[in-house]
């Protein structure tokens, strides 16, 4: 803070009661819901890949609360925290990380690929960077049909390096496609840094080549994260086109349940730790007195049972019929027009 006048405003409340008990909610149930599936992993519950959102809540917080549900969002593969935002609750989605015939996709996708067409989440992509023009195509697609509508489309610093984010930054630029970017930067590309990857470190920076409005975004606040989202809605939606948010972040485990972060030191987690956006908006409800320590205790005691139920459910789910393989497949037979 710069002066007396900052201060006193950083002591008040930015926004209402309700509005900071919606961030908290949702960052500790994406929160716990992350730990579980750890804890499930270890068990051998779960298998395959699996990335977790811990550390980076806000950004799903300060999304949804920016954005519209006619909106669509589509994101990479560490995509839990975005899809239980979205709507998915954590029945259906833990039961797709078990494999489950009762998860999002019927058990087909874990870990890595959710959907749900009712509030337009287009994934949970596992290849690097793909998502990047499928969220241009999609911002296409409404300015096409003609509404206000937009897609955010989100991807890791890693992807940032791919070709068809260039290409894509170009078309959207040039036919001022709705799209809103953004690039959750956590510093490290599975394990290696963006100052290994990089002379441009500072990825928002990367727009400025096409014309493109950019602004790096504190990804622990979901106060930050808020404003700038809609402040690049307000842009999008009055037909000026794309807009590009790095919202810098962090990751307090591995890039995946097999990566034992080596490469990271304790201060450096530490200091993201201190931060941590669930801890800071919990004293924030106690500061304002939004919220008393009972009804915080409470909140906490309703999403562990809600996470417990998750689990028993997906435990008890029944695995996908062998008939499932011949579903939700395209086929030639289907589509006679494709050549071969």
């Amino acid at each position: 803070m710069n002066s007396v006048s900052e201060k006193k405003k950083a002591s008040k409340p930015a926004y209402s009661k309700e509005q900071y008990l919606e961030w908290y909610e949702l960052m500790l149930r994406i929160r716990r819901f992350e730990e579980r599936a750890l804890q499930m992993y270890g068990q051998q519950k779960i298998r395959g890949f699996c990335h977790v959102y811990i550390g980076q809540e806000a950004i799903a917080a300060g999304i949804e609360s920016a954005i519209r549900k006619d909106d669509a969002i589509v994101t990479g593969y560490r995509q839990h925290g975005i899809a239980l935002g979205r709507g998915v609750s954590a029945r259906e989605a833990m039961a797709e990380l078990f494999g489950k015939y009762t998860g999002i996709v019927k058990g087909k996708g874990g870990s890595m690929h959710f959907f749900y067409a009712p509030t337009k989440y287009f994934g949970g992509n596992g290849i690097v960077g793909a998502q990047i023009p499928i969220g241009t195509g999609i911002g296409f697609a409404e300015k096409y049909k003609g509404t206000d509508n937009f897609c955010v489309t989100m991807f890791g610093d890693g992807a940032a390096r791919q070709g068809a984010l260039h290409e894509s930054f170009n078309m959207a630029m040039t036919w001022k496609i709705p799209v809103l970017y953004i690039v959750e930067n956590n510093g490290y590309a599975m394990g290696t840094s963006v100052q290994r990857t990089s002379n441009i470190t500072e990825l928002y920076r990367l727009a400025e080549a096409y014309g493109m409005p950019s602004e790096p975004v504190d990804g622990m606040s979901p106060e930050s994260v808020h404003e700038a989202i809609a402040k690049a809605a307000a842009h999008i939606r009055a037909g000026n086109g794309p807009y590009f948010l790095e919202i810098r972040t962090y990751r307090y485990k591995g890039h995946s349940v097999s990566d034992p972060a080596k490469y990271r030191t304790k201060e450096e987690v530490q200091s993201y730790q201190d931060r941590d956006p669930v801890k800071t908006t919990e004293d924030k409800l106690l500061k304002f007195g939004f919220a008393t320590e009972e009804e915080i205790q409470a909140i906490k005691d309703r999403i562990k049972l809600e996470i417990d139920d998750s689990v028993e459910f997906a435990e008890n789910s029944p695995l996908p019929p062998a008939s499932e393989l011949y579903t939700d497949n395209y086929t030639q037979a289907d589509y006679p027009f494709i050549m071969d």
